[in-house]
């Protein structure tokens, strides 16, 4: 049923709006007593003003019925205001509650979910459901009121009539059932390509130097326009259903007027009766024609409706336990982190690791090392809780991270990437996301530690300065050191560092890497390093392969002992120098 989704959209986010939606319902009652009032009067209009000729009731029954038009006009504004504010009140809010759930959302079903189809959802579905949520209530309350106070009238004049007239009404309802059906499925099509191509504009922007590099530029263009006339074609279909619904609706009304024209003609209704009559059959022509396409509208709505449910309805994997709810209490600055036998898969009976057991000692750093593919970001994402483990457990200072909230475990860790991600917001902006509502002061001092404070003074706007989006107007370098400034301004106890110099240039590299000394400095360091010269001076370096731990030690200790690690440090002492990577192994 089309109307399920939307009965509970309204119990969901119009409800909140009864109030107002009340008022509407009362206003469109209003109007539709409004209008079948016009209808009445023209037949007095007709018999006191050109047959009886009253020369008093001339001109007070068309003033009188002037007035009534003004009436009736005045309370249709202010329902149609009103409904939009519903309307675009319940559709705002079941907006927010879809960015919120996606936000929310594991890592996951995050990386599942492209942001082009989340984009079209939240954009073009949007508008559907408005249309849908406005016309719904129009239609089931306005014109179907209307229509009523309509028939009232012509069942006053000429009851046989407006029986027959009746009789043809549940014909047009099938048929528009049936239009509404076709639409449905159309629409669905529709607004699934409406997200690929959203999908694929995105990637197309965010791969551009890829593209212009590989000469793609007529791949990507013929592949838009393969999207854009699927498309087409199914909105071309919806098109057509919602066509079709009002010339039906049209055809309903010449036969109905031919046919009163031709009783009235053989039976000689008076002409007041005939008139009211008339009229009152053409003002209900206006409601039926809109209600013709109610089913269209409301089918096109709820298959956007069902959409917007499908991501409110999915559940997280990584929540708080029920029965623990406790906050992660570290001590400042120190905090022990413990992998007891960590094994997890991503899927598809792949292991990223395998019971994997090391320790992170409190105030120290202990780096990751090992080739592409061993596990090294896993362990990040599995300590961050952007997925849970499959085997084993991690502790900080004795606590399972699975026991505690989520939000106090990340807010004890900072973390700093490979590729910074800046929002197109000012520099100040983006170093205040690791402690909202910090100081300009503390923002400051934050980018002086990170040895980002002398080049931001030397922007046009200084600490204003937009950095565009995903911070394009700064160089690789200068990102990375206003990355650094979030996580000090952040003063998290557990530092963690997924390759945070491998990309910078020599230069950019030692400043960088000067400011994460400054930020390492008696705190819980978890680093990914690629460089293995970065983390010569760790406290212990875990070497993982395939998912294993198969080394611990300092890096004299892993060098003395020739395994794993030794090999990877010759090739890259190896490869600097020039020499083939053969002759380090």
């Amino acid at each position: 049923m089309p109307t399920r989704p939307l009965l509970r959209l309204a119990r969901d986010f119009v409800w909140p709006y009864r109030a107002t939606a009340a008022v509407v319902m009362l206003l469109m009652v209003t109007e539709a007593a409004l209008t079948g009032g016009l209808g009445f009067m023209l037949g007095p209009v007709v018999r006191e003003v050109f047959i009886d000729k009253d020369p008093q009731l001339t001109f007070i029954l068309p003033a009188a019925l002037f007035g009534l038009m003004v009436l009736k006009a005045a309370v249709s504004y202010v329902s149609g205001v009103s409904l939009a504010e519903v309307g675009q009140g319940a559709v705002s809010d079941l907006q927010v509650a879809m960015f919120k759930k996606v936000t929310r959302y594991d890592l996951a079903k995050l990386n599942a979910m492209h942001s082009g189809q989340f984009a079209a959802r939240f954009l073009n579905d949007a508008m559907l459901i408005r249309e849908s949520v406005t016309r719904t209530t129009t239609g089931l309350v306005r014109d179907v009121l209307t229509i009523v106070a309509l028939m009232i009238v012509m069942f006053i004049q000429d009851w046989p009539l407006a029986l027959v007239l009746c009789s043809v009404l549940p014909v047009t309802a099938l048929y528009t059932l049936s239009l509404g059906r076709k639409t449905n499925k159309a629409a669905a099509r529709g607004m699934e390509t409406t997200g690929d191509l959203a999908t694929h504009l995105s990637e197309t922007l965010d791969g551009r130097r890829v593209i212009k590099a590989y000469r793609m530029e007529d791949h990507a263009i013929a592949r838009a326009s393969q999207i854009v006339s699927d498309r087409m074609k199914h909105w071309m279909k919806a098109a057509k259903a919602r066509a079709a619904a009002t010339p039906s609706a049209e055809v309903l009304a010449g036969a109905g007027i031919a046919a009163v024209i031709t009783y009235a003609a053989l039976r000689g209704m008076q002409i007041d009766t005939f008139t009211s009559f008339l009229a009152s059959m053409m003002l209900s022509y206006q409601s039926i024609r809109s209600l013709s396409n109610f089913w269209t509208v409301v089918s096109e709505g709820s298959a956007a409706v069902e959409r917007a449910y499908a991501i409110l309805d999915m559940p997280s994997e990584v929540v708080d336990n029920a029965s623990d709810r406790l906050r992660l209490a570290p001590p400042p600055k120190r905090a022990c982190v413990s992998f007891k036998g960590v094994s997890f898969e991503y899927g598809a009976g792949i292991a990223a690791l395998d019971r994997a057991t090391f320790e992170v000692p409190a105030g120290k750093t202990v780096a990751l090392v090992g080739p592409s593919g061993a596990g090294k970001s896993t362990i990040l994402n599995l300590l961050l809780r952007f997925y849970d483990v499959t085997g084993g457990g991690i502790e900080i200072d004795g606590q399972d991270i699975r026991r505690v909230t989520v939000a106090s475990l990340r807010d004890a860790m900072a973390l700093v990437t490979q590729e910074p991600f800046l929002f197109d917001e000012t520099i100040a902006d983006n170093i205040g996301c690791g402690k909202p509502g910090a100081t300009r002061e503390e923002i400051e001092a934050a980018a002086k530690v990170a040895a980002a404070h002398e080049f931001i003074l030397a922007l046009s706007h200084g600490y204003e300065t937009k950095v565009g989006e995903a911070g394009v107007r700064l160089s690789g370098g200068q990102r990375q050191r206003i990355a650094i400034a979030r996580a000090v301004l952040k003063n998290a106890p557990i530092l963690l560092l997924d390759e945070a110099t491998s990309s910078l240039d020599t230069e950019s590299e030692r400043a960088v890497q000067g400011a994460l000394t400054a930020l390492m400095k008696d705190r819980t360091t978890l680093v990914i390093a690629h460089r293995l010269s970065t983390i010569a001076d760790a406290d212990k370096i875990v070497v993982l392969d395939q998912g294993r731990v198969v080394e611990q030690g300092t890096h004299g200790e892993l060098l003395a002992r020739g395994g794993l690690y030794a090999r990877l440090h010759r090739t890259q002492f190896a490869e600097a120098r020039g020499a083939p990577a053969a002759v380090a192994e």
